[in-house]
């Protein structure tokens, strides 16, 4: 019997655990007891998985709410836990042999793009007087055309 994509095995599990940040419960007011990981993991690849929104993730399931899940999710990306996963798994491929170069492709939607990249420095000019522009120069007043309000239209030659 095949198993769900979403079920986080125990090798799997070997792997991630270690890179999860942890968090200690306060002693004084502790509040309602934190989901395991693993279940929020499996919650997570259950809604990534299947295409689900977030609030409908079913709480039978057993893998918390998707509020929850999506929380654990966002707390594990800004401590980069995706990253360093990612990271060990090509690891653990490329000493295996098992990544094929030949069919690698690298494009926009596989590679960051930083928003926070450095502006390009502006051109320096190579003379001192520039050329004139030729998309917005500025024309004598007489060479202007007439406004269409100062015409007489059908409109207001009858009034």
């Amino acid at each position: 019997m095949a198993v769900a994509p979403w079920v986080v095995s125990d090798e799997l599990w070997g792997l991630v655990e270690p890179l999860l940040p942890r968090s200690e419960r306060r002693f004084r007011y502790p509040g309602r007891k934190r989901l395991p990981d693993r279940q929020a993991l499996q919650g997570i690849l259950f809604v990534l998985h299947t295409g689900i929104a977030w609030r409908h993730l079913p709480l039978e399931l057993g893998y918390g709410s998707g509020a929850t899940c999506w929380r654990r999710l966002d707390a594990w990306q800004k401590a980069g836990v995706w990253e360093r996963l990612h990271l060990l798994l090509l690891e653990r491929l490329r000493a295996a042999g098992e990544i094929e170069w030949s069919r690698a492709v690298v494009d926009a939607s596989h590679v960051q793009a930083k928003k926070g990249a450095p502006k390009r420095a502006r051109a320096r000019w190579i003379e001192e007087d520039g050329a004139p522009s030729t998309t917005s120069s500025s024309t004598a007043a007489g060479s202007r055309s007439r406004s269409r309000s100062q015409r007489a239209t059908a409109m207001t030659a009858r009034s």
